[in-house]
């Protein structure tokens, strides 16, 4: 999350292709949580069911009162849920990224799964908002849900996320077999134990912290491994206007030290200006951010690629303590769909959603 080197070069995908294809070693893990029993859900809250005589049973959960019920399930989970776990916690205060929660059967799931909605995931190249997360209980499950095209839109760009080898293994084998390409993005978790003991960092002498502006978010897009085009410049315009995130401002410049939140409710785009590295200008970032998180009832909790020693240490310096396996980000792209560069964002998608696909403006 926090690039203290600043380097594109750090983070470069493992392109797993249809042939030639690497295999992960395993990491170990916690288990995952037994199934439970819980109270029903009362009888006039809908689950809209897709389940047909051959195909995989698929439920989306549309009841506030469910999604109340899967989220404290889900944190009896953690940390093995905490993608899909940050993002009902999401969907269930606002939904301002437009996903949707599937379970395989209710109450007792096998798998859970979200995804952006059809309202959302209407760019097929737009693998950013295209976000998926998912944690099992049963892989069997796992593999009939994510090989069931209406539950996962093979045919456009998309990732997904999660801790659980399985995730990558079943995303990796349907790809394999679908002639797609997959990246695969092995992260390290890592969690804070207790945000309110977090080192707290006071600006330097003519810094200030404030919330990123969606004006900065060309800047972002730039020092961005994914940026320099325009659904990654749209994408970051989604999270500053509806997610947490902090910056630190230089006097009457732009900011040179940022970090966001994600719908996942990930600490993610940790970034200082080259310049201004060496100073803990992010410690005060992260700092201010990790409170909000905290005061919301969020988890706070980030990634970082294995080989980034210094954001590795410096969080770890902040109270983060790194979690066993792998946060894996799987990027699948169909191969048609090129993005167009991030100034011809203006010229594209009149009619889209606000929700993601207004360009930024300073403009609230």
């Amino acid at each position: 999350m926090v690039h203290s080197l600043g380097d594109k070069r750090l983070e470069q995908p493992l392109k797993e292709r249809q042939a030639g294809t690497s295999q992960l070693h395993r990491h170990p893990g916690t288990a995952p949580p037994p199934a439970r029993s819980h109270p029903r859900c009362p009888s006039h809250c809908p689950a809209g069911s897709s389940e047909g005589p051959s195909r995989p049973a698929m439920l989306i959960l549309s009841c506030s009162s469910k999604l109340r019920l899967l989220e404290g399930m889900l944190r009896q989970g953690l940390p093995d849920t905490l993608p899909v776990y940050g993002t009902v916690m999401h969907v269930n205060r606002g939904n301002l990224a437009g996903q949707e929660v599937l379970v395989d059967s209710w109450p007792e799931f096998k798998i859970v799964l979200t995804r952006p909605n059809r309202e959302v995931a209407w760019d097929p190249s737009d693998f950013g908002t295209n976000l998926y997360t998912a944690f099992y209980r049963d892989e069997g499950a796992c593999r009939a849900l994510l090989g069931n095209s209406r539950a996962v839109d093979w045919g456009q760009a998309f990732q997904i996320q999660g801790l659980q080898d399985g995730v990558y293994e079943t995303i990796r084998d349907i790809a394999r077999a679908r002639g797609l390409e997959m990246e695969m993005y092995p992260y390290r978790p890592l969690l804070h134990p207790d945000p309110p003991a977090m080192p707290q960092y006071r600006p330097d002498k003519g810094l200030r912290l404030a919330p990123v502006s969606p004006a900065h978010a060309m800047l972002l897009s730039d020092a961005w491994m994914f940026g320099g085009n325009s659904w990654s410049l749209r994408y970051l315009c989604l999270l500053i206007r509806h997610f947490p995130n902090a910056c630190l401002l230089a006097p009457e410049g732009p900011p040179i030290s940022w970090s966001l939140t994600d719908p996942l409710a990930a600490l993610m785009h940790g970034y200082t200006l080259p310049e201004h590295r060496g100073q803990r200008h992010i410690g005060s970032v992260v700092g201010i951010l990790a409170a909000q998180l905290h005061a919301r009832g969020f988890p706070v909790y980030t990634r970082v690629l294995p080989h980034n020693e210094p954001s590795l240490h410096h969080l770890q310096g902040l109270g983060f303590r790194i979690l066993p396996g792998v946060f894996y980000q799987l990027v699948v792209r169909p191969g048609f769909a090129q993005s167009l560069p991030a100034s011809a964002l203006d010229l594209a998608q009149d009619a889209a959603p606000s929700s993601g696909g207004r360009p930024c403006s300073d403009s609230p």
